[in-house]
């Protein structure tokens, strides 16, 4: 049980290390663009680039991995990460530093998905969605903490030496690893047929479709936070410092509620989720205008974007029983697809010359889709799922 204890610390300082790696940019946006002389636009990119590879990589590796015992693989990943974020600390330009964005989402996916995997085999079986949550608090912290910090970093010295702050925290991930991680059978037999079978669950399938065609009108918005608090509020550096803190802080709290929820809660609370989303992502730009209002309106934008989160998670991972090892992989690329999604559409938008505001408003549209494709996940449910079964 000891041991299981520090297992947790060191999956949450790992997914805290990953997931600041891949949400730091967003908040050294503006200082990477001038570093590097590209547009923000342009600088957009890196947040692109890490989102597609993470969903078409990540599956690929993991399929590839399929037998390679969780003990071995997990610290093979986060050495690639080491290596990826060392080549992007001492980038000469850009285009390096894309490539080293590409390397290290490489090896987000399966990371995410076996750490998840291993947790929810170790815990009891009334405590797996805990467990799924806890692994993925490390995910939220990093948004709470890591963003801010990184900016607040990037801002007094360097964006690089962020990225040297990560290299340390992976160094002591992968040896945390190699002490505490088991060697523990996530599955009685690694069959890759069977696995993929998992594409041919409708439910899974609906799931799928409201991450990608309803989730991602969160990355919309998310992905131009920083230069929006900075353009219509009044905040300097420390100021938008705080708001990314608030986001953060709001996507801890939204994580550890949601996380807790029993699988036959999570749709009815899917809706609650999507609606905060709705109503933060419309009134942002108007409401970021109030120092105080700014705060708030990023604590429930947090909270909305990282109570969601868990609910999407453990739905496909506890009902995915055909693909025990491949599911909480799928999951995290199709997270990043969404990320990619409404990154890219934001990008379209914003080079068309579209005001924040009307991006604002694209981006609330989107969830409302995902409420809408939310009711049929409801109506199959009810007519297809008894939930013990996945217990």
């Amino acid at each position: 049980m000891k041991d299981n204890k520090m297992l947790f610390i060191i999956f949450m300082i790992g997914t805290f290390t990953v997931g600041m790696a891949e949400y730091v940019v967003t908040g050294l946006l503006t200082q990477i663009a001038d570093d590097m002389k590209v547009s923000i636009s342009s600088a957009g990119l890196l947040i692109s680039v890490y989102a597609i590879s993470v969903a078409l990589i990540g599956p690929l590796m993991r399929i590839i991995t399929l037998k390679v015992h969780a003990h071995r693989l997990l610290p093979i990943l986060v050495a690639i990460f080491i290596i990826s974020n060392l080549v992007g600390m001492l980038a000469p330009n850009f285009n390096v530093l894309l490539l080293s964005r590409l390397m290290s989402a490489a090896m987000h996916a399966p990371f995410f998905g076996v750490c998840m995997s291993v947790a929810a085999t170790v815990a009891p079986p009334a405590k797996k969605t805990q467990a799924i949550a806890l692994v993925q608090a490390g995910l939220t912290i990093a948004v709470m903490l890591g963003v801010p910090f990184g900016s607040f970093l990037g801002g007094f010295a360097n964006w690089r030496v962020v990225f040297g702050f990560m290299i340390v925290l992976a160094i002591i991930t992968m040896l945390g690893m190699i002490k505490f991680v088991p060697n523990v059978s996530l599955s009685a037999e690694a069959n890759i047929s069977k696995e993929l079978t998992v594409f041919k669950n409708p439910h899974i399938l609906i799931v799928i479709a409201i991450i990608v065609f309803g989730y991602s009108g969160v990355f919309t918005t998310y992905t131009f936070m920083e230069p929006m608090i900075r353009d219509f509020s009044p905040f300097k550096i420390v100021g938008l410092t705080v708001c990314l803190f608030m986001f953060g802080l709001g996507g801890v709290i939204g994580n550890l509620i949601t996380g807790n929820l029993p699988e036959d809660k999570l749709t009815k609370n899917l809706y609650l989720t999507f609606l905060l989303l709705f109503v933060t992502i419309i009134l942002f730009v108007t409401v970021i205008q109030n120092s105080i209002l700014a705060l708030i309106i990023c604590f429930l934008f947090g909270f909305g974007t990282f109570g969601t989160t868990p609910l999407l998670n453990s739905k496909i991972i506890l009902s995915a029983k055909e693909a025990p090892l491949l599911a909480s992989t799928l999951a995290a690329s199709i997270f990043n697809v969404a990320n990619f999604l409404g990154a890219i559409i934001g990008s379209i938008l914003l080079s068309i010359g579209l005001p924040y505001i009307q991006i604002t408003l694209i981006s609330g549209g989107i969830i409302v889709l995902g409420m809408l494709l939310n009711l049929v996940n409801q109506l199959y449910e009810k007519k297809h799922i008894t939930f013990n079964e996945y217990s």
